[in-house]
């Protein structure tokens, strides 16, 4: 057996079956209507069709993601307030702090400040990055007031960016814990991986995770986390070295779609 679950969804009034793996990410999903299978990987395709074999109701179509057509693209007229491209780093924690300052008596620092302040570093690591077919989202909403931190959209594929302020403290990874100093260990790739996939459910495309950790004094890891990306901010240039994963009319697309703050109400 494969472990993978079948989990029937609607989107825009049409089924879609979602295929799952056991931790509940998406990876692949398979659309009635449109006699298409799309895979996020490859990798598992056997397992995949095995898994979908008693809902195929005929020949299908298998392979990646498709792309917006250019005439999907051209009905993407966004509000401005639907528009994401114009979010600063850390917005979310900007509008936050300016509705509610926190009590002026305070003993110790209001820890969101210290959050924005690692969102603001990281954020204007990947502004530079922006141009040259790459494009950078800040502070991406999703349901339940979460929120990608920062969304990464290049010929080398699209990351999703979670943040953690670690500055001048040092980071013990056991996955899927993560320690910050003195602190108890969170299990935090567990969040960082789930927003990732999150993020694909929404762009219908694979996106990867990655921490990036703001300042550490040292990082320490036995044995490298699963799927997840460990970098500190003067790293994140890295991504960006690999290409060949998406076309430069692709990478505009998925841009298209991203900034739209509609697309993410189905994450």
């Amino acid at each position: 057996m494969s472990g993978l679950r079948v989990i029937p969804t609607w989107r825009q009034g049409r089924e879609r079956l979602q295929v799952c793996l056991a931790d509940g990410r998406n990876i692949a999903w398979y659309d009635r209507d449109a006699a298409r299978v799309s895979l996020l990987s490859d990798e598992r395709e056997g397992e995949v069709l095995e898994a979908l074999g008693p809902f195929l109701t005929g020949p299908v179509t298998v392979g990646p993601p498709l792309v917006p057509t250019p005439g999907e693209l051209a009905r993407l007229c966004l509000h401005p307030d639907d528009d994401l491209a114009p979010n600063r780093p850390g917005e979310a924690l900007l509008v936050a702090l300016d509705r509610d300052t926190g009590a002026a008596h305070r003993l110790r620092p209001d820890p969101r400040r210290r959050e924005l302040a690692a969102e603001q570093l990281t954020g204007r690591v990947l502004d530079r990055l922006d141009g040259a077919g790459r494009h950078v989202l800040h502070s991406v909403p999703l349901p339940g007031g979460d929120r990608i931190h920062h969304l990464l959209i290049g010929p080398g594929g699209l990351f999703a960016v979670h943040v953690l302020p670690v500055r001048r403290q040092r980071v013990r990874i056991t996955d899927p814990l993560v320690a910050v100093g003195r602190r108890a260990p969170r299990p935090l790739l567990e969040r960082v991986r789930s927003d990732a996939a999150r993020a694909s459910c929404a762009l219908t495309a694979e996106v990867r995770p990655v921490l990036a950790l703001a300042g550490p004094a040292g990082v320490e890891a036995a044995v490298p986390p699963r799927d997840v990306r460990v970098l500190t901010a003067e790293q994140l240039p890295g991504l960006v070295r690999a290409g060949g994963v998406l076309k430069p009319a692709d990478v505009e697309a998925l841009h298209a779609v991203a900034r739209d703050r509609t697309v993410w109400t189905r994450a």
